[in-house]
């Protein structure tokens, strides 16, 4: 079985484009929450450029599902999520010019802050998933560091045109999912998944959890929220093995 989490980012994306009110992130968790989302996701940047921290605070009260607060390793952001408490933080590289997530930590090169951050969050019963390219010595650094799930970045193989490249993106991906299976972790997936591609990962049986916002968001605008995520709904449950 696996479930979507619902990145509602980029509903405060409009919101802030006027620097007034609607739409608002939090009536959106609940739309996607009625829909049938089984969690909700959204990333306090350093930036701020979409979620302000009002929201986060709204959206630990509000959310019935599970909690994902994205993240970076930054020590304003930890002591944010230490107060909120979400479910779960998913930590993620994150460079201030960039227009999304652009891929993997690197684990091994932040081992001793992650295994920290891992420690903090795990005293106030906050699981830890880290954002990792499908490479085995990322996995076995994350087991080192203590996370509890790994999150699996689907954009290369979002982003891929040609078929061999599709074929051999998605065979890293179902290859990683059993290491770390394996290894004794959770496993999601996400980033540039849409209503055509995300077919193929559901059928990777060790991945439980789907992290989908921009496609969702994007489909929204023609269709409604409601619709957009049970059309997303329809198509993971089609295509689990």
């Amino acid at each position: 079985m696996i479930t979507l989490n619902v990145n509602i980012d980029h509903i405060a994306t409009i919101r802030n484009a006027r620097g007034g009110v609607e739409p608002d992130p939090i009536y959106a968790a609940f739309i996607a929450e009625q829909a049938g989302a089984t969690g909700i996701v959204t990333h306090l940047r350093e930036d701020r450029r979409h979620i302000k921290d009002r929201d986060l605070y709204l959206l630990k009260e509000t959310v019935q599902s599970k909690l994902d607060l994205e993240m970076a390793a930054n020590e304003e952001i930890i002591q944010i999520a230490l107060k909120v408490i979400p479910d779960l933080v998913t930590i993620v590289p994150e460079k201030r010019q960039e227009l999304t997530t652009e891929g993997g930590l690197d684990i091994r090169k932040n081992r001793e802050n992650l295994k920290k951050l891992c420690y903090l969050m795990h005293e106030k019963g906050i699981e830890v998933s880290l954002f990792i390219d499908p490479d085995e010595m990322q996995i076995e650094e994350s087991i080192l560091v203590g996370a509890d799930m790994v999150e699996l970045h689907t954009g290369t193989y979002a982003n891929a045109k040609k078929e061999k490249d599709i074929i051999e993106q998605y065979k890293s991906l179902t290859e990683a999912a059993l290491f770390a299976h394996n290894g004794g972790l959770s496993i999601a997936a996400g980033h540039g998944l849409n209503y055509f591609n995300t077919h193929l990962i559901c059928k990777i049986p060790q991945i439980k959890e789907l992290s989908i916002g921009h496609s969702i968001i994007s489909r929204a605008a023609f269709t409604g929220l409601q619709v957009a995520v049970k059309d997303m709904l329809e198509i993971i449950q089609k295509n689990l093995k």
